[in-house]
């Protein structure tokens, strides 16, 4: 499904863009709100937000939960430490399946996120799209793979 595709390119190079402007001194805040506010449906429909990388407050149902987790520095949220802002040089979604559901797709799968050294860090997700004139996010879930030790 073409739409899902060019849903999660626009998903990876905002993650990429939110790091870069960390590094290169620009606003990575107002990046990642302009990242949450275009992709996600936080104020039109309810979002069911699990971040990879949440212990105690893992489900981000908030605007404000959601910006926590990428960017960090949120006192509610103290033990996020800005997951989009590791930084990350490229996103790359591999689909396990993709289904539309009426106004609904669903996509399921691995994300792989490469670091500045080469290293690659391998993530497990399920996304929700609303499809309506865009595709928001309305469900994600993300968890690293399981480890046997």
């Amino acid at each position: 499904m073409d739409l899902v595709h060019k849903a999660q390119k626009k998903w990876g190079d905002g993650i990429v863009e939110i790091g870069a402007e960390l590094t290169n001194g620009g606003d990575y805040v107002g990046r990642a709100t302009e990242h949450i506010k275009e992709l996600y449906a936080y104020g039109d429909q309810t979002v069911h937000f699990k971040p990879t990388k949440c212990e105690f407050r893992q489900f981000r149902p908030t605007f404000e939960g959601a910006l926590s987790y990428f960017v960090g520095g949120n006192d509610d949220f103290p033990e996020d430490k800005g997951f989009a802002i590791a930084p990350w040089i490229d996103v790359k979604f591999i689909n396990s399946t993709i289904q539309a559901h009426g106004n609904v797709a669903i996509a399921m799968g691995n994300y792989y996120f490469t670091q500045p050294d080469g290293g690659v860090v391998k993530v497990e997700y399920t996304f929700g799209y609303l499809i309506e004139s865009s595709m928001k996010i309305v469900l994600h879930h993300s968890s690293l793979p399981f480890s046997n030790g």
